[in-house]
């Protein structure tokens, strides 16, 4: 017969497994700590990214706060490191959250279909419609228009990206007293974008490029009024220096190759 232990006993030592994980857990975040101040840049931001996505797929984190974490989380990536750092799975995964933060801030444009977001083979690409920016036949953005542009620039302008701006028309020739043809006014829309963009110092003169491209990149059939009121459009075109290719994801191209036009 085995003798049996005495009750007092039982269990006396069971403090011990608590105490080693709390010295365990301890550790780990003292190693964490040491990481953060001894590993590159690049890593950093990997366990930032990483620890982002676990909160997010546990439902740590409300979409309530998921803009201003976003915003924060660029901000600060932007302070650590060049962006050139960044692998491509990375940059996708940043220019995603960029378009989630924006798809939350212009709702409302988005709703009357003045705004339109989609990610292209070149990167993301934000369409600002004619109806919603200019007059028809002019190249000044609308006064109503300026705080939208503000919000783009101010979220664009946290991140590490360059910006080109292309201006688009209907096939619709066009000759008033300011433009002879589409060409004009597609160079001059985006021209006076960027423009705007430097006056709001919100992005570096260095990362800002425009383009025109007149009738010649629609994105719907010039055949309908609703047709050519889509391709009469600005779009921001957020581009990556690391070398992406979202094709096959569902995604769009941007409208054409880069062609810097300057205003001098």
């Amino acid at each position: 017969m085995r003798a049996r232990v005495p009750r007092s006993r039982v269990g006396h030592d069971r403090w011990l497994v608590s105490y080693a994980d709390f010295v365990t857990l301890l550790f780990g975040f003292f190693v964490v700590l040491y990481a953060f101040a001894r590993t590159d840049q690049k890593k950093q931001v990997q366990v930032v990214q990483a620890i982002d996505s676990a909160f997010r797929s546990m439902g740590v984190f409300s979409d309530s706060n998921q803009t201003a974490r976003a915003q924060d989380a660029a901000q600060a990536a932007n302070a650590a490191m060049d962006e050139e750092l960044l692998t491509p799975m990375q940059v996708k995964y940043d220019l995603d959250r960029v378009r989630q933060d924006l798809t939350q801030t212009l709702a409302k444009q988005i709703a009357t279909h003045t705004v339109a977001l989609e990610m292209g083979r070149d990167g993301l690409v934000i369409s600002l419609r004619e109806a919603g920016f200019f007059d028809s036949g002019s190249a000044m953005p609308k006064a109503e228009a300026l705080p939208t542009l503000r919000q783009i620039a101010d979220r664009l302008g946290a991140t590490p990206y360059d910006l080109r701006i292309e201006g688009h028309t209907d096939n619709v020739p066009i000759h008033n007293a300011e433009f002879d043809s589409n060409w004009e006014l597609s160079s001059a829309r985006a021209t006076h974008i960027a423009r705007l963009f430097l006056e709001m110092k919100a992005i570096p003169p260095d990362r800002l490029s425009a383009a025109g491209y007149a009738e010649f990149h629609p994105v719907a059939s010039n055949d309908t009024a609703a047709g050519r009121a889509e391709n009469r459009r600005v779009d921001l075109v957020v581009l990556p220096r690391t070398e992406l290719n979202f094709a096959g994801s569902g995604a769009v191209a941007p409208s054409g190759p880069w062609r810097k036009v300057t205003d001098e």
